[in-house]
C-alpha cells in the first residue's frame, strides 16, 4: 500500500526565513525612507515645477522604503520572534495598515504635485488643492500611519522592546506633524522639512532597532 508523500517543510526554517526577510528590509526600509525624505525639495508649487524629476525621485525613494518596511513588518510578524502578547498582531496589522496608507499618499503626492506646478503652481500643497479624491486618500492616512505606529510602539515597549517601540511611534508622529504644517503655516515654513526629516531620523532608526532585535531572538 503507497503511503502519502511526507511533508519536507520545516516551519522552523520557514520562520527562520522570514525573520531574516524581515531584518534585512527593516535595515534597508528605513534609511531609503530617510534619504528620500532628506532630500525632498521644497514644497511650494513654483520650487516643485523649478526642480523637475527630482520631485519624482525623492518620492519613489520615500515609496520603495515605504514597501521595504511593509514586508519588513510582515516578516517580523510570520517569523514569530518578537512576541507581543495576545494583542500583539493588533500592533502588527496597524502598522502594516499605516505603512500601506501613506505609500498610497506618498505615490499620489509624487505624480500629482508635480503636474499641478505646471499651471497652477500657487495652489500646490494647499487645502484649495485638496479634492474629494485626494481627501480621500490622505486625510486617513494622516490618522492611520502616526496611529499604526503608536500603537505598535507601545506594544513593543510594554513587552521589553522600549527602543525600537519608542523611535517608531516617535517618529512617525513628528513625521506627520511636520506634514500637517503645510496645512497650518503654507508650503513655505521651513518647520515642515526640519520635522519631517527630524521624524523620518527617529523612525530610521526605530526600524535599524527592530531588526537588531529581531536579530537577537533568532
Amino acid at each position: 500500500m503507497a503511503h502519502p508523500a511526507q511533508s519536507t517543510v520545516d516551519p522552523a526554517r520557514g520562520r527562520r526565513l522570514s525573520g531574516t526577510i524581515g531584518r534585512t528590509t527593516a535595515l534597508i526600509g528605513g534609511p531609503v525612507f530617510l534619504l528620500g525624505t532628506a532630500l525632498h525639495p521644497a514644497r511650494d508649487g513654483q520650487s516643485v515645477a523649478a526642480v523637475g524629476q527630482l520631485y519624482g525621485l525623492t518620492h519613489d525613494l520615500q515609496a520603495l522604503g515605504l514597501v521595504l518596511q511593509a514586508v519588513s513588518l510582515v516578516g517580523i510578524l510570520a517569523s514569530g520572534v518578537v512576541t507581543l502578547g495576545r494583542r500583539g498582531p493588533l500592533g502588527w496589522y496597524a502598522a502594516i495598515l499605516g505603512t500601506l496608507t501613506w505609500f498610497g499618499v506618498i505615490v499620489f503626492d509624487g505624480s500629482h504635485n508635480p503636474a499641478v506646478a505646471r499651471y497652477a503652481p500657487e495652489i500646490v500643497h494647499t487645502p484649495a488643492d485638496l479634492d474629494a479624491g485626494g481627501a480621500l486618500l490622505v486625510l486617513p492616512a494622516l490618522l492611520l500611519f502616526p496611529l499604526g505606529y503608536a500603537v505598535l510602539g507601545v506594544l513593543l515597549g510594554r513587552h521589553g522592546r522600549g527602543w525600537p517601540g519608542l523611535l517608531l511611534g516617535l517618529g512617525a508622529i513628528v513625521y506627520t506633524v511636520g506634514g500637517l504644517v503645510v496645512f497650518v503655516a503654507g508650503p513655505h515654513s521651513p518647520l515642515i522639512q526640519s520635522l519631517e526629516v527630524v521624524g523620518a531620523a527617529l523612525y530610521a532608526a526605530g526600524y535599524i532597532a527592530l531588526a537588531w532585535t529581531v536579530r537577537g531572538m533568532m
